[in-house]
């Protein structure tokens, strides 16, 4: 599905993330929130399935653009991840013992195509 955006990366950060939303719905995710801020930072989507909690981190990278979309994830956006993760969990009544953060990549054509799309369960170590 080719995009119609700015090279703004706000427009391309949503695109992606309405992409891995979609993704999510149709392999079975509930969507329970998307954008959750804290002072800590802010998580793209937070979904569940088969009683697990999953905090999606959402990375979109248009041809060209240097290196992957998983490597700009280093150990202080992982830092920010779990933070805000844990603060999520505190503020539920009863969160569920299982609980994951996974980081979906989208690779885009110049065009806006979406050429490969990645979800990494799992993908950062510490637990929310």
């Amino acid at each position: 599905m080719p995009v119609e955006m700015s090279r703004d990366r706000g427009n391309l950060g949503r695109f992606g993330e309405r992409i891995a939303e979609q993704h999510l719905l149709a392999q079975g995710y509930g969507i329970l929130q998307r954008n959750f801020r804290t002072p800590s930072g802010e998580i793209d989507i937070i979904a569940q399935k088969d009683g697990c909690l999953v905090f999606v981190e959402v990375r979109t990278r248009r041809g060209g653009a240097p290196g992957e979309a998983a490597e700009s994830i280093a150990s202080r956006k992982q830092a920010h991840l779990v933070d805000v993760a844990q603060a999520y969990v505190q503020s539920l009544s009863s969160p569920p013992a299982a609980q994951r953060i996974d980081v979906i990549t989208l690779s885009l054509a110049p065009d806006g195509r979406v050429v490969a799309l990645d979800h990494i369960e799992d993908a950062v170590s510490g637990r929310p």
